[in-house]
């Protein structure tokens, strides 16, 4: 299974990065190779300055080796070795009115102290981050999401949705860090779901991610904006590194297993404002964008 999932990843950053480079029209992705001493490596991609995309990455990686103390409490295991890869995806635009977007998808074997696999799981998602909220978009995200789930489940879109809602959230500012999408993890065989049922299913929503994104990119890019929504924009912004920074089990994983920085700090935007006490004025688009991040709403 980890043979076939490494492949397909590759294969998809390849199709992601060559469709972000030309909606863009002017800047490229960067590649850097990579290696891990404790074992593994991995290809980032990243794209600065562009005309639609301000930062973003496409990273692929596959670690194994012995799993950290730390790591080892986390899961509850002792001298267990692992091994994970995965495709994480931040994607920052220029425009305000284009919403940054998240994808990752991943799995994971643990292994016990023969060599055995013990466990193994995969996990992953997508979820959208607006500045200013047209619900068209909202509905186009999430109705994509839907349909990738009801082809293997009509159970799936609700519960993972909901999951995206309750992970994706700032719990010290009590607000969403956007409009959610789709959140999953330790999908293990079960019942009627094999392993290969469970690839199937995230390698769907994987192949389904440019048809979430890119209408809503080419609808928003060419909008014409301000100053004060550039600023509203970084001010949000700072949220999202705020969850990144305290929240995200990604981030805390990578940090912990040695993992490459600048890949795991790509998803950071390079323009952000923290404004002390900042509050949108009564009734703009600024403060209908927060109402919805903090009341989660079910777009289809």
């Amino acid at each position: 299974m980890k043979e076939q999932f490494v492949t397909y990843i590759r294969d998809l950053q390849n199709t992601i990065t060559s469709a972000l480079e030309d909606i863009d029209g002017k800047a490229t992705f960067k590649e850097d190779l990579w290696e891990r001493p404790e074992g593994g490596g991995g290809r980032t991609r990243v794209i600065q300055e562009g005309n639609v995309f301000e930062k973003g990455g496409v990273n692929i990686s596959e670690v194994h080796g012995k799993l950290p103390e730390s790591m080892q409490q986390y899961f509850g295991v002792s001298d267990a070795d692992f091994f994970a890869c995965g495709l994480s995806l931040v994607i920052h635009p220029v425009n305000p009115f284009v919403p940054t977007v998240h994808a990752n998808w991943r799995y994971f074997e643990l292994y016990d102290s023969e060599g055995n696999i013990a466990t193994q799981w995969f996990g992953g998602g997508q979820d959208l981050t607006p500045y200013y909220l047209f619900e068209e978009d909202a509905v186009h995200f999430h109705t994509v999401c839907k349909n990738a789930c009801d082809s293997h489940d009509s159970e799936f879109y609700p519960k993972f949705k909901k999951r995206c809602d309750e992970y994706f959230h700032n719990s010290h500012r009590n607000e969403a860090r956007g409009i959610g999408g789709l959140f999953f993890d330790y999908l293990k065989p079960v019942d009627d779901m094999s392993l290969a049922r469970w690839y199937d299913f995230i390698t769907e929503v994987g192949d389904s991610f440019l048809e979430a994104y890119v209408p809503i990119v080419n609808r928003r890019k060419d909008l014409l904006y301000e100053q004060n929504h550039r600023d509203w924009q970084e001010i949000r912004r700072g949220r999202y590194v705020e969850f990144n920074l305290v929240h995200d089990k990604g981030t805390l994983f990578g940090l912990r297993t040695n993992g490459r920085i600048e890949s795991i700090l790509m998803s950071l935007p390079p323009h952000v404002q923290w404004r002390y006490d900042f509050q949108p004025e009564p009734g703009s688009e600024e403060e209908k964008l927060e109402n919805v991040l903090k009341n989660p709403r079910n777009w289809v």
